[in-house]
């Protein structure tokens, strides 16, 4: 699952009228209770107030009801070239910069290029939706030159969607993948105005969420920081689960405040997508052991031995969660690159 990314010439600069994130963090307050309100379970994560299970998106869901009619209105060459069997090897397939398929959806017919947009929208939130339209507009030229593939028959018991291409893997499951979140690996990123973004990461939609991250290791006292603190990153695609040997400090470690933080940071790695999806991510982590299992490292050097701490800011550019069933790797150098994990153990 290694990256073969290459460098890009200048993307255009700045990410809109509607993104803010170049602004402080205080200048975005999100306060604990409107995290609650807006993902239903922060507080159910950490065990402060009593379990719930929550529903998972299903074959009736807004975006995997556009999968079905896009399927539906396939031709005979396109169901050819776009359609595979249910865990064909291309179906678990996780990249920074990949093309599923050879065609591009500006190939497709328009009214399918919009069931596609469609499908996008249903699988984000408002917020979300605008943030990986600019992503994509910068990155590859906009929507339709990305890829997708659909593995089984939406319908049955198992299918999924899938749409990649430059900073992309994004699913769309049905909920039909058991313990499985989003569908499986994913990826996502962004080079917002050139391929070395320098320690500003000027107009890139996602650096909100290393601003956050980074608030929390603010937070921590010297002895916390020595033990969050680790030497070298570990290749950024290397997301499959591990047992034991996080590195970091663990969440458990750190005092209610402290967690508060880490709960803001969930927030804000989560913002972009439904909520069905969001719910799920929720439900898992605490059937895995809670927010409390899960590990921070904030890394001095990258997979290649480059400093993690871009101009030397103090902001750490590089940084993981990682506990039982659960990673978000992050990096931010030279850009953003994203890697996720997550299932139920």
């Amino acid at each position: 699952m290694r990256s073969n990314e290459q460098p890009a010439d200048s993307l255009g600069s700045g990410c809109g009228p509607s993104c803010n994130h170049d602004l402080p963090i205080a200048a975005r307050p999100i306060s604990r209770r409107m995290f609650l309100r807006s993902t239903t379970a922060a507080l159910a994560v950490t065990g402060i107030v009593p379990n719930r299970l929550f529903a998972g998106q299903s074959s009736s869901s807004a975006a995997e009801t556009k999968v079905k009619e896009l399927f539906d209105s396939f031709s005979a060459d396109q169901k050819k070239a776009l359609c595979f069997p249910f865990e064909h090897e291309l179906q678990r397939k996780v990249s920074a910069n990949w093309a599923i398929t050879p065609s591009k959806i500006e190939d497709l017919a328009e009214p399918q290029q919009e069931m596609i947009e469609s499908i996008l929208k249903g699988l984000t939130s408002e917020d979300g939706y605008e943030k990986f339209q600019v992503q994509m507009e910068k990155d590859g030229g906009g929507l339709n030159q990305y890829h997708i593939a659909l593995f089984g028959e939406p319908g049955d018991k198992n299918f999924e969607f899938v749409m990649t291409g430059r900073h992309m893997t994004m699913r769309a499951d049905g909920n039909s993948i058991d313990k499985v979140c989003f569908g499986g690996p994913m990826f996502y990123g962004h080079a917002a105005e050139s391929f070395n973004e320098g320690p500003s990461h000027r107009g890139n939609v996602f650096w909100y969420q290393a601003v956050r991250a980074n608030e929390v290791f603010a937070a921590l006292n010297p002895d916390q920081r020595k033990i969050a603190l680790v030497e070298k990153s570990p290749n950024e695609d290397a997301i499959d689960h591990r047992a034991t040997g996080y590195a970091g400090l663990a969440v458990g470690q750190l005092s209610s405040d402290q967690k508060e933080l880490v709960d803001r940071v969930m927030a804000d790695l989560l913002s972009p997508y439904r909520k069905n999806d969001v719910d799920e991510v929720l439900d898992v982590l605490k059937a895995n052991g809670g927010l409390d299992k899960i590990h921070l490292a904030y890394y001095q050097l990258d997979q290649d031995g480059k400093n993690g701490d871009i101009g030397k800011d103090g902001v750490w550019d590089i940084w993981r969660m990682e506990g039982p069933g659960f990673v978000w790797h992050f990096r931010g150098f030279p850009h953003v690159h994203t890697w996720v994990n997550i299932a139920r153990v």
